[in-house]
């Protein structure tokens, strides 16, 4: 790859690389994504054209390991991209060209980030001599988020004759684009029809199998000569273009894409068809897709030098492409591989506590829409909750179209080929990290009305099951949390144990904590009338409340040896023999797959996949986590901490593209030289696919958002608390100066500049209040059209 900041070139076509950087080259609005798979080409082993429309779901049953289970997937939707060609005479089969065929010369691909278009650059050169030079540009629309277009120019370089150009809309698709689910069911479409609107324009409609969404998609394509149409499963126009030398023919295609999920809509075919109808040509579809962006753009404002700016760049790049703001008038949550692939089926998991970070201070209405989705499944979170036999609200560990847990029950571990039991819907912190993002939210935006409606009712329900989970050991004379799973997900289970599930996972419990004593504290300060209405509706009483303050105050956090147990007898487990199978295995960050496949299991071993207690330093700055403990009866030194994350370092594989994100962030205030070998590692995450093979499946939202975010608040100590931008910068040699601005509490364009030794804030003119800015052992209001350089501490 080459390029400018801006620019991301693939100079050769490698088809054993294909797959990464279609995810990579994927362009989306918010409302739906394509991948950056070329037009010429159809699903196969090498290439996939998947199209993904946000919260799009729909469910079937498969016959897996001689049980029937259903899984809800994310839809791969019509494939709205096929366009090929070929030459009068063409040598090879069907005499198509495409980048697989032997008359390539020349392959070039080109991800423009500040426009947001895709171009690719093919020369062919066939037995007799023909040169042919083809060059595309292509839009997914971010100012209509309902279109897509592609332009196509055909150049004879030195021939003259009839180019064949075949244009598709093609609903013969599946969900194939992950290996290890191919065995499951995948015919998600029905009722396909096809038809032509005009002489210029086809559609095609179709049906989810079983959430019954209906979508219509209509293509307009034109060039200088006619196109003739055939229809069946794909709605064809065919167009014969007479070629001379050095002069270029264009053909433009003009896509529309609707579901019955849209609002104002009554029929998806009609509104793609009328909405194509209108849609103008494409320089001026291009000029509002450009200025759209420049909107973006400035609203996200980063300057990070060299490599790493480059980097953060691409993943802002794709955070807009997932979460732009017309996210905000869907109902859908974080999908944790983006809109770019069928990883994860699409679902909705904890990503969100990585994401909505970095979104609060920019697109804080999308943050808002991405909250409202949990607070409209809330009432399917308290019928999980009563049906496990507790109070409140169990949100699920994965999350789709209503809410219900979508965790599959059975998983294929792809060393051994065996199907296993899943057991990570017992990772009910994903309630914990719900609350933490309303909180965060509302510091970040201001917003009291969501804080003291929707956000005040779904960390009340998560309170109450967190009281209610919690029991009391006479012993101990503390409250313990049994039978879960921790961020870790390599351990479900006590060695030999008969039944899933670990006692006194230290974040889990800490973050409840956290939560019950926040929402008490929120209870306090609601407006009275609020107040009633909220403790009336609940059915909430003082008994109740007294538990909650009980529980937050003596939840048991176990220790062994110094530092902060992962969970209740992790201590006790075997050491692990690290080398010996980085020796044999090279890559061990899959490590339950590597010792499953060995006939061991990591529930014996103290090994972690990710970050686990140490997601707590990711969460809370070192003060806040040494009153979390201490408001729980335990003393948390620099010392204890300093030894928890050494311990943790050299007992962690790293098998998830957030733990290296994690550890960065904690070591640039424990261990400053070492972060930045883990800062570079989430930041080449997907762009070197360091999982091996997962980035083509999509990209990692999570640790995409989370080096943004790095930058905003984990390097610069930000915090929104109290009303004001607190700030305790730790500076890394590898990045001393950078910029960015924020949009916080009615503020837009907010800049801070960091250099070596101080900070610069520019707060653009208005007529809001100043900003309390607050540093090490100083405070200053920064007025609306004022500058200020604050020295920082040595």
């Amino acid at each position: 790859m080459s390029g400018e900041q801006w620019t991301w070139e693939y100079e050769e076509y490698v088809p054993e690389r294909e797959n990464l950087r279609e995810t990579l080259c994927t362009l989306g609005n918010g409302y739906f994504a394509t991948r950056g798979a070329a037009p010429e080409c159809a699903a196969d082993g090498v290439h996939y054209p998947g199209t993904y429309v946000a919260g799009c779901y729909n469910r079937l049953t498969s016959g897996v390991a001689g049980r029937r289970v259903e899984n809800e997937d994310m839809v791969n939707l019509p494939n709205w991209l096929p366009l090929r060609y070929r030459l009068d005479g063409g040598t090879e089969p069907g005499g198509w060209l495409g980048p697989d065929a032997e008359e390539m010369t020349d392959h070039r691909q080109t991800l423009d980030l500040r426009n947001g278009t895709l171009e690719r650059v093919v020369r062919y050169e066939d037995d007799r001599g023909r040169r042919l030079a083809v060059r595309q540009w292509r839009v997914v629309h971010m100012a209509d988020p309902h279109l897509a277009a592609l332009r196509t120019e055909f150049t004879a370089e030195n021939w003259a004759g009839a180019l064949e150009v075949e244009a598709a809309l093609d609903g013969d698709v599946r969900n194939a684009g992950v290996t290890r689910y191919r065995e499951l069911a995948s015919r998600h479409l029905t009722h396909v029809h096809t038809g032509d609107a005009t002489p210029d324009t086809v559609w095609l409609r179709c049906r989810t199998r079983t959430s019954d969404i209906r979508v219509g998609m209509a293509a307009r394509t034109t060039a200088a000569v006619p196109a003739t149409a055939r229809h069946g499963v794909r709605a064809v126009q065919r167009f014969r273009l007479e070629l001379t030398p050095g002069r270029t023919a264009v053909v433009d295609k003009t896509v529309a894409l609707h579901t019955s999920r849209d609002p104002a809509i009554s029929d998806p075919l009609h509104a793609a068809v009328d909405r194509v109808r209108h849609a103008p040509g494409f320089e001026a579809l291009l000029a509002t897709h450009r200025t759209a962006w420049r909107q973006l753009w400035r609203r996200a404002e980063l300057e990070v030098p060299d490599q790493a700016g480059r980097i953060l760049r691409l993943h802002l790049f794709h955070v807009l492409q997932t979460l732009s703001p017309h996210t905000a008038d869907l109902d859908v949550g974080v999908p944790a591989r983006g809109l770019h692939g069928e990883a994860y089926r699409g679902h909705v998991f904890w990503d969100e506590l990585f994401v909505l970070p970095y979104l609060n201070l920019h697109f804080p209405e999308v943050s808002r829409a991405l909250l409202t989705y949990r607070h409209r499944r809330l009432e399917r979170a308290r019928f999980a909750a009563r049906d496990a036999g507790r109070a409140g609200a169990l949100y699920p560990w994965q999350s789709g179209s209503d809410g219900r847990e979508e965790t599959q029950q059975l998983h294929l571990n792809p060393r051994s080929g065996r199907w296993l039991p899943d057991h990570s819907r017992l990772q009910h912190h994903v309630g914990s990290a719900i609350a933490y993002n309303v909180w965060q939210y509302c510091e970040a935006s201001g917003d009291a009305e969501f804080l003291h409606t929707k956000g005040a009712e779904m960390l009340l329900q998560i309170a109450r099951f967190w009281a209610g989970s919690a029991t009391y050991d006479g012993g101990l004379g503390r409250y313990r949390v049994r039978g879960v799973m921790g961020p870790d997900e390599y351990h479900d289970a006590y060695p030999d144990a008969d039944r899933p599930g670990l006692d006194d996972n230290a974040y889990t419990n800490v973050t409840a904590a956290w939560v019950l004593a926040r929402t008490l504290a929120l209870l306090r300060d609601l407006p009275e009338p609020r107040r009633r209405e909220l403790v009336e509706r609940t059915e909430l009483h003082q008994d109740e409340l007294a538990l909650w303050e009980d529980v937050s105050r003596r939840l048991h956090v176990p220790f062994h040896s110094g530092v902060i147990s992962q969970f209740e007898g992790f201590g006790d487990l075997a050491e692990l023999d690290w080398g010996r199978l980085r020796e044999r295995y090279g890559d061990i960050r899959r490590l339950d797959r590597i010792l499953e496949a060995e006939g061991d299991t990591v529930n014996r071993y103290q090994a972690s996949k990710q970050a686990d207690v140490l997601m707590l330093g990711y969460l809370f700055s070192p003060a806040e986590l040494r009153g979390l403990l201490g408001r729980l009866g335990y003393a948390l030194d620099d010392a204890t901490w300093h030894r928890t994350v050494d311990y943790y370092l050299q007992r962690t594989s790293h098998g998830s593209t957030l733990s290296g994100l994690v550890h960065g962030w904690v070591l640039a205030r424990v261990r400053r030289a070492e972060a930045w070998r883990f800062c570079q590692e989430a930041l080449e995450g997907d762009i070197a696919d360091v999982q091996g093979g997962t980035t083509g499946e999509g990209v990692h939202l999570g640790a995409m958002a989370g080096t943004l975010d790095l930058v905003q608040r984990g390097l610069t100590g930000l915090e929104t608390r109290g009303g004001a931008l607190r700030l305790d910068p730790v500076p890394l040699p590898e990045l001393s100066e950078y910029c960015f601005t924020l949009r916080y509490h009615g503020h837009w364009g907010v800049s801070l500049r960091m250099t070596p030794g101080s900070l610069h804030v520019t707060v653009p003119d208005s007529g809001r209040s100043p900003i309390d800015v607050e540093l090490p052992g100083r405070a200053v209001l920064v007025e609306p059209g004022q500058s200020r350089e604050l020295p920082l501490p040595g």
